[in-house]
């Protein structure tokens, strides 16, 4: 199998590329055909030449990972797993954005093969970008570069790099030194708005050496298949630092009316433009003009080049012996057979931090749970994410399991994405509660595209103290329990949140943990996290439920002895996850929260949504202040005495 197509291919695979991008957005009524036009050549050489990449299998461990971070044109990528032969046909070409198709607006992570993360938001490919690498680098450490060596390729615009999380993630991907990250940033000078002289005159080049990045000006080889793979190649051979590559592009080329003019951008082409631009490019002016000689060709060719190096490396995975057990465990993000027998359990009435019960979790799973990396953004040993006795991962220690990755929330979340996105590891990573507004963009789209992270969020409430409101989330949990396909659990106590942590390694997607910074008494065996909720105090014929999460449960335990003292019967249930309960069958919630007897939420935040479970809400509708924690708590109504008087009053209206 020949390691290049003849030129002639070449250019008509280019030419396919190119008409596919103005096809398909003018057959859906959409726009974005510009970029995917001027970085055809590009993609061509990055498929059929440069990256190691299976189309037969396109999960392969040790492939090279493609992001197209300016995700808006997806069609460039649509185009080439289509031409590689991942599956895409002619009709899913035709279906571009349109409802159920292969070939939706974004590339999506798991709705089409070949699409390894899921982008849109600009910047956030990037960010993942560095996160695979990372991954990759600490598992080459693991197993030896026989096993694991291959690099990430990202192909990013100048939006991703105007926005902050490429700063973050450019950043932290220099002091690391992941020579194993490739980014070639499309330099075409253009946004929707206009030229970017409007709004842009950084010198990335300067911006990205001051990074600790390898950095070339390619210049004007956008259409030179044989300089892109040359300058690909060269930036694959630095080893020590990651490269980037500025290619000067010209976007809608080789159109003859709109290259160079950010009408290309946003808007699609007419049918005449399109018929002139096809006209340049000596092909026919037809839609989707795709010739079967040059598909089976290029189809076969990628076929051979993936099988080739997948075969040789499958030959020598074999020979090294590696552990079944624990590469099944890293690639599933889960635990070797009977891993939480090592977990800790807490007796009832000790008084332990929600926080500081996590940490002992993560550590007791060490050996259990080989994919654990855990870090957080400068708060490592506030959060609980300090891993004992590991050393930190850098360039010169690769194998490390602490991350540590400075103040840089959004771009800690998004490289935890792209680091379960890649396999292999587990990535947790903490920081306080109320920073998830500096990182929530790669929280929903790890719920998004169901990327395995474990996201630590502690110091949960007006509890902080004396920081202040600036400190004190109120309305966070709230916004989490909003996003779909993210499991969220606050527990109440050290066997909760041991028990969330079982639930997260066992669960399929992202999970959030939302922990204390104080002491909270043990007060339950930790088994509602298995089902969402579950009682904790019980009586034979409740006349009110306390349903609570994280540290009022303890509260409403309190509040039920004086309740009983005083003739009213109660039920105290804790609810660590809302999502875990709505999956139970509806017998069971019921025979939890039983119809007919009232039921009052107890919860340091918001009460908006309670009102799905409560009669009546215990909360904070309001900014919190700055004084000692318990001084706050008691002054905004979270306290023994305003439970007792809400339940007792509850209790006697219903009766």
């Amino acid at each position: 199998m020949p390691e290049t197509l003849t030129p002639e291919l070449d250019q008509q695979a280019i030419a396919l590329i190119r008409g596919f991008a103005m096809d398909a957005p003018l057959h859906a009524k959409s726009g974005h055909q510009g970029t995917a036009m001027a970085l055809a050549p590009l993609a061509h050489v990055l498929y059929s030449r440069v990256m190691r990449h299976n189309p037969a299998d396109p999960a392969w461990a040790d492939r090279d990972r493609f992001i197209l971070s300016n995700g808006h044109a997806s069609i460039l990528q649509y185009s080439l797993l289509y031409l590689a032969g991942y599956g895409l046909e002619l009709p899913d070409i035709k279906a571009f954005r349109q409802w159920g198709s292969a070939t939706p607006g974004h590339p999506e992570v798991g709705h089409t093969a070949g699409i390894e993360v899921t982008t849109g938001p600009l910047g956030q490919g990037f960010a993942n970008a560095v996160g695979m690498a990372l991954a990759e680098r600490h598992l080459r450490s693991q197993f030896g570069a026989e096993v694991m060596q291959h690099h990430t390729f990202v192909l990013a615009g100048d939006g991703c790099l105007m926005e902050g999380v490429s700063h973050e993630a450019a950043s932290l991907a220099g002091h690391q030194g992941l020579g194993n990250l490739v980014c070639v940033y499309d330099d075409n000078h253009i946004t929707i708005d206009g030229d970017t002289a409007l709004t842009y005159s950084d010198d990335v080049a300067g911006r990205f050496q001051a990074y600790g990045w390898h950095v070339e000006h390619l210049g004007e080889i956008a259409d030179h298949c044989d300089a892109l793979e040359d300058a690909l190649l060269r930036a694959k051979a630095v080893t020590d630092r990651p490269s980037l590559l500025i290619l000067r592009s010209h976007i809608g080329a080789p159109s003859p009316d709109l290259t160079d003019r950010h009408e290309a951008h946003g808007n699609p082409f007419t049918a005449e433009l399109v018929a002139r631009t096809k006209a340049v490019m000596g092909i026919p002016d037809e839609p989707f003009w795709a010739p079967k000689e040059l598909v089976e060709a290029y189809r076969m060719h990628c076929a051979g080049r993936g099988a080739a190096a997948q075969g040789e490396w499958q030959q020598r995975f074999d020979a090294a012996g590696v552990d079944a057990a624990r590469w099944h465990a890293l690639w599933s993000s889960s635990g070797l057979p009977g891993w939480e027998d090592a977990l800790p359990k807490f007796e009832q009435g000790e008084k332990i931090a929600t926080r500081v019960a996590i940490e002992k979790a993560f550590n007791a799973s060490l050996q259990g749970v080989p994919g654990l990396l855990a870090g957080a953004a400068d708060l490592t040993g506030n959060t609980g994410t300090k891993l004992a006795g590991q050393v930190a991962s850098t360039a010169e220690v690769p194998a490390g399991r602490q991350v540590y990755y400075g103040v840089r929330e959004h771009g800690m979340g998004s490289a935890m994405v792209g680091m379960a996105l890649h396999g292999g590891v587990l990535p947790a990573g903490g920081t306080f509660f109320v920073f998830l507004d500096y990182m929530r963009p790669p929280v929903r789209l790890a719920a998004l595209s169901g990327a395995k992270v474990v996201f630590v969020f502690t110091h949960d409430s007006v509890g902080v103290g004396e920081d202040g409101p600036t400190h004190q989330p109120v309305e966070h949990i709230a916004t989490l329990r909003a996003i779909p396909g993210l499991q969220v659990i606050r527990p109440a106590d050290g066997n909760e949140t041991v028990a969330a942590w079982q639930a997260a390694v066992e669960h399929a997607g992202p999970t959030a943990l939302v922990l204390s910074r104080q002491n909270l008494t043990v007060c339950t065996d930790g088994t509602a996290v298995v089902t969402g909720a579950g009682v904790v105090l019980d009586t034979d014929y409740p006349q009110v439920v306390l349903l609570a999460t994280g540290s009022e449960v303890s509260l409403c335990v309190e509040a039920a002895a004086q309740l009983q003292q005083a003739g009213v019967a109660v039920r105290v249930v804790s609810m660590p996850s809302w999502d875990r309960f709505l999956a139970q069958p509806a017998a069971y919630r019921a025979d939890v929260l039983p119809a007919g007897v009232p039921v009052l939420s107890v919860e340091a935040a918001t009460t908006f949504g309670w009102a799905r479970w409560a009669d009546d809400s215990i909360g904070i509708d309001r900014f919190g202040a700055s004084a000692p924690g318990n001084v706050v708590m008691e002054q905004l109504g979270i306290n023994v005495a305003n439970v007792v008087a809400r339940a007792t009053a509850l209790a006697e209206n219903k009766g």
